[in-house]
Formats: C-alpha cells, structure tokens, sequence
C-alpha cells in the first residue's frame, strides 16, 4: 500500500480510538430500554398472554416505522413483556390489529422459511447478550407457530427453545421460551443484554422497530436497546448430544463388468455430535462420523474454467456457531472481481480423496466419497472481558481405493490410499473495546497429513500454516467504518509438491514471461526444487456507512506465494486490487417511489509484474416503485486489460474487454403469486465475442400451507478465444516453449430449479426440489494468439498452416490434425474434438418430522441422472428424450436423531 494511502489510513484510525461511546443502556445512552421482571408464577407456552406471570411485567412499546412510512408511529401497536427464571427468558408479545382476526396475514412453512420473507405477519425477538454490539440471536415467531432463528444472519443455527402464537379478536399474541442454555452470557449476576424486536405487518408491508434505525444507517446490533434488570446466579451448564442414525440403500444399474458394483447396495452409517458446558464462558462440540444435511444434494454445474467450484457447508456440527471462526470477506456498494481473504473452508475436512486420478480413469475403482472425521471437537465462548475465543481440532482417517483395470475386471483387486489420514486446527481469538465499536483479532490454522507413499508425498504438502490478524473499528456514532486484514501463509513438503502448487491455476509460477522474482516479502520466482513456499494478503476497506450520500474506498493485495488451499478455498493469487465507490440514497417517499439508490464505482487491479490485469467503471441503480415493484440496472465497461490465465500457465496475452448490461425486476413478494425477471449480457470489445442471460422466479403460495417455486435460466455464450489445450513446442519461442490453442466457443445452458415445500404442521413437512441441467459447447475456428500480449488471434487453416478432421463411421469429428505453420519447423500435433453436450436430473423429496424438540425424522429419495455426449449443438428435444433414458442412480434414506439435553 502506498505512503499516502497508509497515512490516511493511520489518520483516520487512530483519532477516534480515543473517545468513548455512550456506555449501553446508561443513562447517556439514547436507544430505549425496558427491564425484565423474574418470574413470579407458572408460564405455560401455548400463544395465550393469560398466565398471572405476565401481569407483573414492564411493557415495552413506542415502536417506529422503517417502512413504507420510516420514522412515523406504527399503523398498529405492538406490546412486549419480558420475564426470566433460572433456566429461561420468557417473551410475550401482544401484536393489536384493528381490522381483527382478517387483517391477520398467515402462512404455515417449514422452519427459518420465513426469515427473509414479509408475506406473513411476524414478531422477532433480537438479543446481544454479551451487549458486544456485534451479535445478533435472532427468534421470530409467526401466527400459526412458525419459527425462525439465525446467529449473525447464519440461518442454520438452530437452537433448541419453544414458541407459540394465538390469533384473537384483537389480532394475535406470541409466547417465547428460550432457555438460558442455548445463550451464551456474562457471569455477572445482574445483567444488561441488548435487545431490538421487528413486527411485520404484511399486509401493509410494514415493518417497525421497537430501537429505531434509518434505512440509511447501517443499524445492527450497535444500534440495539437495552434489556436491564437480569438477575442471573449463574449460566446453566448444558449438556446436549445429538446421537444419529442413518439407514441408506442404493439402486442403480451398474457399469457391465465393474465388480465393485451392484443394483442394490445397503448401509448403515451411524454418528453424533455433543454439546457441553465448560464453564460459564465456554461450550465444548465434538462430533463423531458427522452426517451431511439430508435435504439437498450439491447442484449441477459446468465449469469450463481453472477454477474449483466450492459448495456450502451443510453438517450440523460444523455450521453451528460458524461466525466463531470467520475470516476474511469483502464488503462493497458496487464491486466485481474480489475474492476475500479467507482462511477456513470447512469442506476440507472431510474433503472427497484428492488422489482419485491415481486409480481413475482406466480402471474399476471402489473409494469411499469423502474422508471419514474420526473425531472432531471445538471449544467456543466469550470472556467477560469481550475476549472471544474459537479453536477446532479434526482428524480424518484415510482414504485406500481397490482397483482392477478395466480391461481385465478379473484380476484380483489391488489396493493404494488415495487420501492421506490428515489433522487440522484452528485457533480464532478476538478482543472487542470501546463498548464494540473497535475489534481486533487473531487466527491460525495448521494441516498435517501423515504420509509414507511417494505418490501422496510427491503430490500433496506435508504441512500447511496460516497466520491472520484483522480489525474492525467504527466511530462516528457508527456512521464511519475501517476493516483491515492481513494474513500469511506457509506450505511445505516434497518438491515434487511444490512444483504442482507453484504450477496450479491460483499460482502459474511458469509463466514464461514473469518477470517477479520477490513480493517484497518472500522469493516468488518458479524454482522446481523448492520445498517451501510463503506468501501474504492484505485488505483495507475506509466507508461511510451512514446518511443519503455514503462513499468507501478498499485496497485488496494477495502476493503470488500464498497458498491456503490445504484449508481454504483460493483462486487467484498475484494481484493488487483497488476499488472506490460513492452511493446516493433515497428514502423518503415520494408520489412515485418509496425508496431509491445509486452508485458509482470504479476499479483496477494489478499483478506483481505491474500489469494491468482488471479495469472497469460502473452504474448500478435501484428504486422500489409505490405499488412494490422493485427495479435494478447495472452497467459496466470493462476496457481489454492483459489476462494471465487464459493460456492457463503460458504467457500473458490481452482480454477482449467487454459491456456488460444488467436487468432485475422483481413483484410484491406478499402477493400470493410473486415474481422476478431479469437479464444481463452484453458483447465483447475488441472481438465479435459476448454474452445473454435470462433468469426467472416464480412463487406460488395456492393455499396457507403450499409453496411453489419455478426458476428457469438460459445461458448464451459466446468466446472467440476459449481454451483448449497447450502443447509444447520448442519452435513457439515468443510463446516461450508452449503453444496455447484456442477454438470459438458457442455455449448454451439451459436449467430449472422447481421447488415443492407442503407443511402440514410446523414440525411436519413434505418437500419437493428437481434441478434438470442441459449444456452445450461446440468449438470451432481452432487459433493461437498471434504474439504475447495481444487480441489479434491466427485461424488455422485459414491465417496459418493448416487443419484437417478426422472422423468417425458415423461421420462425427472426433480430433482435428493442425499443422501450426505449413511447411515451417513446428511439428504438427492433434486435438480431440472439445466439444460436449451434457446433461444432469437432480432431485430430492424429503419427509422431515421435528417428532420432539431438536429431536427429526427424515425420509429421503434422491434421484440423480446424468449423461453426456460430444454433439456440440444444442437441440432441447434431443436432449430432454436423452436425459430420461439416461440410467437413474435412486438413493432411499432413512435418517433419525435424537437430541438429549437440559
């Protein structure tokens, strides 16, 4: 980061570190408070605020608008009582209506299906117990008993506690338990939590807040009131286990000659997860063997780049209390292209064996699909001192293939380990001051894999360790913002395992015409007999975060030698990213509009070598209309800028650049049908390459308790310069030994996600997901670049040498015969036809029954059908008859666990 840039940075840090906020719910402190009473007879959680209880209670009330009308009274009062026990805090909500029981709008969903969704009227109780102005415990409740819950807007966090609700003459009521357990709190015996409570009022689309904040505030729990008046001895040690057992069969038809293989395959697959208070302050998780979520399989993707695709975690053990160990992130109004510095991506642990390739393709092979964790345990709490603390530690057992080849299925099968037994660790600390508005923290994380066979150790790092620290700072009443992060990293191992990291698509260390040889830190040049390999990143993002006109600028650094991939999820290295954006908003209603925004950004990025590798300026609006339909646009230029990945790992050439042009347009999400449409696309600059895309939703809600959901996409793309292959040839020498071959490329893809959900109570549910996928890419004008650091491209067999095909009986191109330069010294070489065809059915009904608290039932049939073919062109009939001949792979599971607790 520059001189100048660093003293801004210290100039505008520094100052407010010194002054001190308002001390929460003192009485300096100017967001509301009310005060829980102790329970002074029986509650019973049945919707009904009829108990004696709730007569000795503080009301609380003097709720605000934030929409439609921000700032004015609620259209209806809301009434909050708060009571608490030795083992509870107890809410009671009174939400008036004087249209009655009919102005009451009702939907009945599975759980957490109505957290982000105001087409029913809802009360949600918002707590920060430890009043660190950075949590949010979010419990709602709707008025059939629906229940939602998020941790920090992490909506898998799912807490054991009751809730019911009641719809009367003068509208409805809500009871919340939540027991003292499920929280994490102070010791100290008389307690101030942060608390905020939002209504909606569906049917006016109104939601109001019981501590006001401005839709152009960032709000959050900085902006909490207080709940005083918690008289608490002690936190309740709990003590969970959540034991599982899954009962699996599998009915396919296997590939003729496998011998690993049959059509019906049975399993039992058993585990569990606890839950145990180590003191007041910290909870020890472990797990054994734990499940994967059983709802939804991983959806279908065609990735035709370098690039891993990632998916979202969904075992519950590593889900909970996630937030503990975040790292890392990118916060903008308006930015593309940015990867945050992220150190922990917990699908490694457990990861699907890395060395597959060692037993496939070419042979019968039998592995399991992922590392078995054969234990894993983490201790989260928070001192009262505002020290968090997070640490994590798994190991998972390896993983060994049996093989036969192919040719000869009836050889006895051989054996070879496929993933090494591995141990992870992460260790997250983190220091809150000046009531929350400034944090500062830590975090580590090691790998150690326990390999003997050259094979793995030839491939895989022996050990990997990354190093970070970050802050949070606001200061302006909140209105003003600084994040900073920097992180290291370490790698280390055989050499030979160092030459593939320094040659993946993250690093590409062989590029020819590099230039870098040190990132002022760390030698970064490509040295195959290195052992070693270190590296760093950095992000520094100044905002305003508050008022009509709000600005941010952020600097995002990551030097070619970081790697963290043996943990985490890294793409791109090698760049010095820089961004600044200004944003104007909107939010006093007018006769036409209820609220808009505007933006303006721009951005550049450059590598190591001090090539300009991003640039681009862009416009994005958005406005919701009186009637609730909201429109967004967005354009962006992005001028050619040199690409150092196109030759994947050759030498730099130049983007075509492009204009991108972006559409959304979505209905009233109340309504009983609610939709969205929307489209991007846009050409390319300096070549006839460019791209459209159309999405569509469409939600049904037919009755209180059915949902459907329709979202078709399409997908037209075409690139002039798509990647194909590089060959090595010694006579390419401004290539640099290495001759990149590119095709034209038309792609099409067409999906839908169609969705089901009936819920027949809120702990019953019947849900329905297919996902069909039909791609398609034909390649043609095969080419190569016509010097480094160019657009101009050469057709072969047409601007130079020449290329003849090879068929099939069938009449079908099955590889091209290039010439690169006629009659010159380059050798001639071959290319199989790239092109593909492919096509995937995915889906799942699931059955789930939340038979007691904590404790569900799932029914599962996933179906799963795929297939490809090399045709190129896209014919939707051909493929849809395709699709369902293709053989069915029919999974039945049947999953229960059982939570004990107290």
């Amino acid at each position: 980061m520059h001189a100048g840039t660093l003293a801004a940075v210290a100039l505008l840090v520094s100052a407010p570190l010194v002054s001190q906020a308002p001390v929460p719910g003192s009485q300096n402190d100017p967001r509301p408070a009310v005060r829980a009473v102790a329970r002074s007879s029986a509650i019973v959680i049945d919707g009904r605020l009829d108990d004696a209880a709730w007569m000795a209670a503080e009301v609380a009330g003097d709720f605000r608008q934030q929409q439609p009308d921000e700032g004015a009274a609620p259209t209806e009062r809301t009434e909050i009582r708060l009571l608490y026990d030795a083992s509870a805090v107890y809410v009671g909500a009174r939400m008036f209506d004087s249209a009655g029981p009919s102005g009451v709008r009702k939907l009945l969903v599975r759980r957490d299906q109505l957290l982000n969704d105001n087409a029913s009227d809802k009360i949600a109780v918002v707590l920060d117990p430890y009043r660190d102005r950075q949590t949010s415990v979010w419990f709602e409740l709707n008025p059939l008993g629906v229940k939602g819950d998020r941790l920090n807007s992490d909506a898998s966090y799912d807490p054991v506690w009751e809730g019911a609700s009641r719809v009367d003459s003068l509208g409805w009521t809500a009871e919340f338990k939540i027991p003292l357990s499920q929280l994490r709190f102070p010791r100290d015996s008389l307690q101030s939590w942060g608390l905020q409570v939002w209504r909606t009022l569906a049917r006016r689309n109104e939601s109001s807040m019981w501590a006001f904040w401005r839709r152009n505030e960032p709000g959050g729990p900085g902006y909490f009131g207080t709940v005083t008046g918690l008289a608490l001895a002690a936190q309740p040690r709990r003590l969970e286990l959540l034991p599982y057992l899954v009962q699996k069969g599998t009915f396919a038809e296997p590939p003729a000659g496998n011998p690993f293989r049959s059509r019906r395959e049975l399993g039992t697959r058993a585990g569990g997860d606890l839950s145990y208070s180590l003191s007041s302050s910290f909870t020890l998780d472990a797990t054994v063997n734990p499940d994967f979520g059983q709802v939804e399989v991983d959806p279908a993707v065609v990735n035709l780049s370098a690039f891993e695709t990632t998916f979202q975690e969904k075992r519950p053990f590593f889900v909970a209390n996630a937030g503990g160990f975040s790292f890392g992130g990118v916060s903008c109004y308006l930015c593309s292209n940015a990867s945050g510095l992220n150190l922990f991506y917990t699908r490694r642990i457990g990861r699907a064996p890395q060395l597959a390739g060692l037993v496939q393709p070419g042979n019968y092979a039998d592995f399991a699909d992922a590392a078995t964790i054969l234990g894993a345990a983490k201790i989260t709490g928070r001192t009262r001192g505002g020290l968090s603390v997070a640490v994590l530690e798994a190991l998972t057992d390896g993983v060994t293939a049996r093989y036969v080849p192919q040719a000869t299925p009836t050889d006895e099968p051989a054996s070879r380990e496929i993933e090494p037994m591995t141990n992870y660790l992460v260790g997250r600390v983190r220091q809150d001051l000046r009531n929350g508005d400034t944090r500062i923290g830590f975090i580590t994380t090691m790998t150690r894999r326990f390999m003997s066979d050259p094979a793995l150790t030839s491939r895989l790092h022996h050990r990997a360790e990354a190093a970070g620290a970050d802050i949070q700072h606001y200061w302006g009443g909140r209105g003003y913002s600084f994040t900073g992060q920097v992180a290291f990293s370490n790698v280390a191992g055989d050499s030979g395992a160092l030459r593939r990291t320094q040659r993946t698509s993250a690093h590409y260390f062989q590029r020819p015409d590099r230039k870098a040889t040190s990132d002022g830190l760390f030698d970064i040049r490509y040295d195959p007999a290195r052992t070693s390999l270190r590296g760093y990143g950095v992000y520094a993002r100044i905002a305003k975060e508050s008022g009509n006109w709000r600005w941010e600028t952020a600097q995002n650094w990551r030097s070619p030698g970081f790697e963290v991939n043996d943990l985490a999820a890294l793409t791109r290295t090698d760049f010095r990213w820089m961004q600044a954006s200004v944003l104007r908003s909107w939010t006093n209603p007018t006769r036409w509009y209820r609220g808009a925004a505007l933006t303006v950004s721009a951005q550049q990025q450059l590598n190591y070598d001090g090539d300009r590798t991003d640039l681009q300026g862009g416009i994005a609006g958005e406005i919701t209309f009186r009637n609730y339909v909201q429109a967004r646009g967005l354009v962006i230029t992005h001028p050619p800028t040199y690409d150092p990945y196109r030759t994947r790992g050759g030498v730099i050439v130049r983007s075509a650049g492009y204009h991108l042009f972006s559409t959304t347009v979505s209905g009233d999400t109340r309504k009983r049908v609610s939709w969205t449409v929307g489209g991007q696309g846009g050409p390319n600059i300096s070549d006839d390459g460019g791209f459209v895309t159309g999405n569509a939703s469409l939600v049904l809600k037919p009755a209180e308790n059915i949902r459907i959901s329709l979202g078709p996409s399409y997908l037209w793309d075409v690139d002039p310069r798509a990647f194909v292959t590089n060959i090595a040839d010694s006579t390419a020498k401004q290539f640099g030994g290495v001759r990149s071959v590119f095709g034209r490329l038309e792609q099409h893809n067409l999906s839908m996600n169609a969705r089901i959900n009936a819920t027949f109570t809120p702990n019953l549910t019947l849900e329905l997901f297919a996902q069909p996928l039909l791609a398609s890419g034909s390649y043609s004008d095969l080419n190569e670049y016509r010097a480094p650091r160019t657009t101009d491209a050469l057709v072969y067999g047409r601007d130079v040498g020449t290329m003849s095909e090879v068929r099939d009986t069938t009449g079908r191109v099955t590889r091209y015969l290039v010439d690169p330069d006629g009659t010159g010294p380059a050798a001639g070489f071959e290319v199989a036809n790239p092109n593909f065809n492919v096509r995937s059915l995915r889906g799942t009904a699931v059955v789930r029954w939340e038979y007691r608290p904590g404790s569900t039932l799932f029914f599962v049939w996933t179906q799963q059908r795929s297939g490809s073919d090399p045709f190129g062109d896209f014919d939707f009939s051909r493929e849809r008859s395709a699709l369902f001949r293709d053989r069915p792979v029919n999974v039945f599971q049947v999953k229960a666990s059982y939570w004990i607790g107290r």
